[in-house]
């Protein structure tokens, strides 16, 4: 990741839960791959963490999904910004691609709390494809992302293990992983650790390659943000 850092606008700050926020920065002409991330700064333009895009290629802003860690170094200075204060960007960077190769293969999208962010990207990008199948869980239904839109738009199923919600499956996105589909397919996931390890030995004890199953943890149990 290139040291390069630039200054941008906040245009917006929404509440999504009570330790989520969705944060619009300017995006000017700046390119992006769905499923790329960009570092984003602390106040004193040193600590940095990574955090994916979550709006499509063609939208006007960059739109990321931040949980505000207690005690953290970036994410209460993210989510404590107005619109008009400034933030230090990298450039975008990295190698998590959802839905590359769906011109070939179906696939399917599995994540955990904000790791769905890569798959807002994607699937509000010109010329996206509906998953074959996608799980999108959190431990509370107020922690949801937009959760209508991704039904809509996504096809998502929503679980959430802490509570009972409307419209929600109730448990873990691991839970009764006997309905993935199974074969030729490329699997995409992203968010807690846990979830991903658990996830990879279950689809690499039903055959499928390692190759197929593509990673990102988006969040470690002993990480601060």
């Amino acid at each position: 990741m290139s040291e390069f850092r630039e200054i941008r606008n906040v245009l917006a700050v929404r509440a999504v839960g009570p330790d989520i926020a969705a944060i619009e920065i300017e995006r000017h002409d700046l390119a992006f791959t769905p499923g790329d991330c960009m570092a984003l700064y602390a106040d004193d333009g040193r600590v940095s963490r990574p955090y994916s895009i979550a709006s499509g290629t063609a939208d006007p802003i960059l739109r990321f999904i931040v949980r505000r860690m207690p005690g953290g170094d970036v994410s209460p200075f993210l989510c404590s910004r107005q619109p008009g204060d400034e933030v230090r960007v990298s450039p975008p960077f990295g190698w998590f691609r959802p839905g590359a190769n769906a011109a070939q293969r179906p696939f399917v999208f599995l994540a955990t709390g904000t790791g769905v962010a890569p798959f807002f990207a994607y699937l509000r990008s010109p010329g996206a494809r509906r998953p074959a199948l996608f799980r999108y869980g959190c431990r509370a239904a107020a922690d949801l992302v937009e959760p209508d839109w991704l039904r809509a738009h996504g096809g998502a199923v929503c679980y959430v293990s802490r509570e009972r919600a409307p419209g929600c499956a109730h448990g873990r996105i691991t839970d009764g992983m006997d309905d993935l589909p199974l074969g030729d397919y490329d699997y995409y996931l992203c968010g807690l650790d846990a979830m991903i390890d658990e996830a990879t030995r279950y689809l690499q004890s039903r055959g499928i390659p390692i190759t197929a199953i593509h990673r990102e943890c988006f969040f470690n149990a002993s990480a601060a943000g």
